[in-house]
C-alpha cells in the first residue's frame, strides 16, 4: 500500500512549512558559534524530517494496531509541532509583509537606503519578529507538553444553587456530576482510582453521569469496571449516553448502504449492559421520581441530542418529560449543552437544572477568578461551568477523562459538586 494523495499533500505542506520556519531559526543563530549552529540545525531537521518519514511510512507500519495510548502521544506531539510552527509563521508573514510594503514605498519614493531601523538596543524589527515568533511557538509547544502531566489532575468544583420551588425535603441535597469519562483513553489505573476515591470523598446523595463513557466501543470499559463500580450514592447513580457511546465513529464491516449495522447495535446493547453492571441506572429517554421526606423531584435523562448537525440526535425530550410533567422541580441529564438553548429553555421552562458535558472545555484554556477563555467558546455558547437564564440553570462539566490530546492545559478534569440549598 502506497501513501495516498492526502499524505503526499500533507508532506509537501510540512516541508514548505519547515523550510519557511527554518529561515527564522537560521537568522537567530547565524552569528552563533559554528558548533551551536550545527547542533541547532541538526536537531531541527532530524525532528522535521522524522515527522515526514513517519507520515510516509504509515501504510507500512500497521498504524491502526498500535496501542491507543501511544498513538495519542504521537498525534499530540505531531499536532503540537505543527501548530507551533504555524504560530511562528504568523510572525514571519508579518515581517515579510512589512518588508514588501517598505520595498514598495522605497521604490515609489526612489530611496535606496537599507532598512536599518531598530526598535531597541540595535535589534532590528526583523530580528524582533523572528524571536517573538520563535518564543510564541516554543511556548505553545512547551505548554502542550506540560499539559500531558495534567490529564489525571482532578479538580473538584463546588457550587451552591438555590431554587424557590425546591421541596424542603431536598434542601441540602448533594449531587456529584461526572461526564466524559472516555475510558478508552486511560492508561494509569492508580491515577483513575484516586479520582474515583475523590468522588466518593464528596459524600454525594446522588451521582449523575452525563455521557461518553467510552471513546468508541463498549470493550474499552472492561479494564475499568471494578474501578467505576466503586462510585456509590445513597439515592443512586444515574447516567445517560453521549455521542461517542453509540459507536458512530467506528467502521463496522457489516454496515449496509442505509447505515444499518448489527455489530454496531450489539456494541450499543453491550454498553447499555455495562451501565447496569456498574450499578448505574441508564436513562434512555426516560424519567424517574426521587422521593425524600415524603416529597418528590423528577430526574430526566435523554439520549444524545445536539443542535450541531454533525452530532447525533437520538434524544426525545418530549417523551422523557411526559411521565413527570406534574412534578414542579426537574433535573435533566443531557450530554450536549447546545440542547439547552435549542429545546430545553424554549419549550420546557420548568426544567430547573440541566447537566451537560461534551465540550471538555477543549482541554485547553485559561481559568482564573473572574476570567475564563478557551477555544471552546468559539464553538459553544455554553462550554464550561454554570449558566443561568431566568429561573433555569445549566451546568457544563469539563469532563473526567480526555480524548485526542492526552493532556489538559488550564482546563483540568472535573468532579462537580452541586449543593441544593
Amino acid at each position: 500500500m502506497r501513501p495516498g494523495i492526502n499524505s503526499i499533500i500533507l508532506v509537501i505542506f510540512l516541508l514548505l512549512l519547515d523550510i519557511y520556519v527554518f529561515q527564522a531559526i537560521r537568522a537567530i543563530v547565524y552569528t552563533s558559534a559554528p558548533r551551536v549552529r550545527n547542533i541547532t540545525y541538526s536537531i531541527y531537521w532530524v525532528i522535521s524530517l522524522g515527522t515526514v518519514a513517519i507520515i510516509l511510512l504509515l501504510p507500512y507500519i500497521n498504524w491502526e494496531n498500535w496501542p491507543p495510548t501511544f498513538k495519542s502521544y504521537v498525534i499530540a506531539l505531531f499536532m503540537g509541532l505543527v501548530v507551533a510552527k504555524l504560530l511562528i509563521t504568523v510572525f514571519l508573514l508579518v515581517d515579510d509583509l512589512r518588508r514588501v510594503v517598505l520595498w514598495l514605498f522605497r521604490k515609489i519614493a526612489g530611496e535606496k537606503a537599507p532598512d536599518t531601523t531598530a526598535i531597541a538596543d540595535g535589534i532590528s524589527r526583523s530580528q524582533f519578529l523572528n524571536k517573538l515568533g520563535l518564543l510564541a511557538g516554543g511556548s505553545f509547544f512547551a505548554t502542550l507538553m506540560y499539559g500531558l502531566s495534567n490529564k489525571y489532575n482532578y479538580r473538584v468544583h463546588k457550587i451552591k444553587l438555590a431554587f424557590n420551588h425546591l421541596p424542603a425535603a431536598f434542601k441540602g441535597l448533594r449531587i456529584v456530576q461526572l461526564s466524559d469519562i472516555h475510558s478508552g483513553s486511560f492508561a494509569n489505573r492508580e491515577a483513575v482510582l484516586k479520582g474515583i476515591e475523590l468522588v466518593n470523598a464528596q459524600k454525594p446523595d446522588l451521582v449523575l453521569f452525563t455521557g461518553d463513557l467510552v471513546n468508541n466501543t463498549a470493550d474499552e470499559m472492561e479494564p475499568w469496571m471494578d474501578v467505576f463500580s466503586q462510585v456509590k450514592a445513597p439515592m443512586g447513580v444515574f447516567s445517560t449516553l453521549g455521542n461517542h457511546d453509540y459507536g458512530d465513529y467506528v467502521f463496522w464491516p457489516d454496515k449496509t448502504p442505509d447505515g444499518h449495522s448489527v455489530m454496531r447495535q450489539q456494541n450499543l446493547e453491550r454498553l447499555k449492559a455495562v451501565h447496569g453492571e456498574l450499578g448505574w441506572k441508564l436513562m434512555m429517554n426516560e424519567s424517574v421520581t426521587l422521593e425524600r421526606g415524603g416529597e418528590q423531584i423528577a430526574l430526566l435523562g435523554v439520549e444524545n441530542w445536539s443542535a450541531v448537525k454533525r452530532f447525533p440526535r437520538y434524544g426525545d425530550l418530549k417523551r422523557t418529560y411526559e411521565g413527570v410533567s406534574h412534578i414542579p422541580f426537574k433535573i435533566l441529564l443531557s450530554h450536549d449543552p447546545t440542547h439547552w438553548d435549542a429545546q430545553v429553555r424554549p419549550h420546557y421552562p420548568d426544567i430547573a437544572l440541566t447537566l451537560a458535558g461534551h465540550t471538555h472545555g477543549m482541554q485547553f484554556g485559561v481559568e482564573i477568578p473572574g476570567f475564563k477563555w478557551s477555544p471552546a467558546q468559539y464553538f459553544y455558547k455554553e462550554w464550561a461551568g454554570l449558566y443561568k437564564e431566568g429561573m433555569q440553570h445549566l451546568y457544563v462539566n469539563r469532563g473526567f477523562g480526555f480524548l485526542g490530546y492526552p493532556g489538559r492545559v488550564g482546563v483540568l478534569p472535573e468532579i462537580t459538586v452541586i449543593d441544593l440549598v
